[in-house]
């Protein structure tokens, strides 16, 4: 199965947690797909058939700059071959911000919805208040994803 990962981050983090969950999808057998600056032309010829979305928040709520063209490009084509393959999200935030924890994941999720993308497992929200290590937090939710995924 071919995974492509999109990742929006502003410090580093949710690169992280993208690179690393790209290394757990190699070492289960997936082909992935993952750059940080990827174009929705780069991933349609990748052909996805399953999506990870790994995003932190900035703002208010929104998408770290990083992400926002791929996401605004995705959102005015909205790719028909996507539409019911699987697909999750991690987002990354900070609690103390309230309302708006984990925005950026959320704004994912809409998307996915909105693409048909099916929605395989529960969004993982990671608190930077409370992680030192999100790359290894998400270990035990990646592990259920390529369970999942493998099916």
């Amino acid at each position: 199965m071919k995974v492509a990962i999109l990742s929006g981050s502003v410090y580093g983090s949710a690169e992280e947690v993208a690179r690393h969950a790209q290394n757990l999808l190699k070492d289960a057998g997936f082909e992935t797909f993952y750059n940080p600056r990827a174009s929705l032309a780069d991933i349609q010829a990748f052909a996805p058939e399953a999506f990870l979305a790994v995003t932190s928040t900035t703002g208010m709520g929104e998408l770290p700059d990083n992400l926002q063209p791929l996401y605004s490009a995705i959102r005015d084509q909205l790719p028909a071959a996507w539409r019911g393959l699987p697909g999750a999200v991690i987002g990354l935030g900070d609690a103390s911000y309230g309302d708006t924890f984990c925005g950026g994941g959320e704004l994912m999720r809409e998307l996915f919805a909105e693409l048909g993308v099916r929605e395989v497992q529960e969004m993982l929200r990671l608190d930077a208040s409370e992680s030192v290590t999100p790359e290894t937090d998400a270990e035990p939710w990646l592990a259920q994803l390529i369970a999942t995924l493998k099916g």
